[in-house]
């Protein structure tokens, strides 16, 4: 599958949109990545995550671990197409951590996984859980690569797919300029 219909997949499931966007950064743009809307499509969230499961599979991970909660679904169905278990961290007080009775063992293989990495500050901060608890991290993948290649984690980064997306500071905008007003559509509030 190439990047033209990856891309159309995106449009056609609303994963990727246009408008004007208050990112979590601060920073505005006129186009806003939401894969969670890829997995209401079965069919297509398979399609797209075995791209990226095989793309692991040469790192020959034992578990899929993801944050919660964007990622809970990818973990899952790259753990699934790799045969292998799926587990995801979550924020308690702030922190990621372990909970609902997952474990890591010593020594234990893992990949993490995102569905889209800008950042990368999630995705870091699974790694530091995965390090915690003895666990050998492998590899990283995402669905989507926004990082500009940004994406340095100390390990090897799959992605399905890199997209540069531009963004803008608020007061350099020329959507704001034109006097559009900013949607803040993210989950996380800042």
């Amino acid at each position: 599958m190439n990047n033209k219909q990856i891309i159309e997949i995106f449009i056609k499931c609303g994963v990727l949109i246009e408008g004007h966007f208050l990112l979590t950064s601060g920073k505005h743009s006129n186009k806003y990545m939401q894969c969670a809307k890829l997995f209401q499509y079965p069919e297509n969230s398979e399609l797209i995550s075995k791209i990226l499961a095989d793309k692991l599979k040469a790192y020959n991970p034992e578990i899929v671990i993801a944050p919660a909660i964007g990622g809970i679904i990818l973990s899952y169905e790259v753990a699934r197409q790799l045969h292998i278990k799926s587990i995801f961290s979550e924020r308690e007080n702030g922190t990621m951590v372990l909970r609902r009775g997952f474990h890591i063992e010593k020594d234990t293989k893992v990949v993490v996984v995102e569905d889209v990495v800008t950042t990368g500050g999630s995705v870091k901060e699974v790694i530091q859980v995965v390090e915690n608890h003895g666990g050998k991290v492998v590899a990283v993948g995402s669905i989507v690569d926004r990082s500009k290649g940004g994406g340095d984690f100390g390990y090897p980064f799959e992605s399905v797919i890199k997209i540069d997306i531009d963004t803008y500071e608020k007061d350099e905008c020329p959507l704001c300029k034109r006097g559009s007003t900013p949607y803040k559509p993210g989950s996380r509030k800042k």
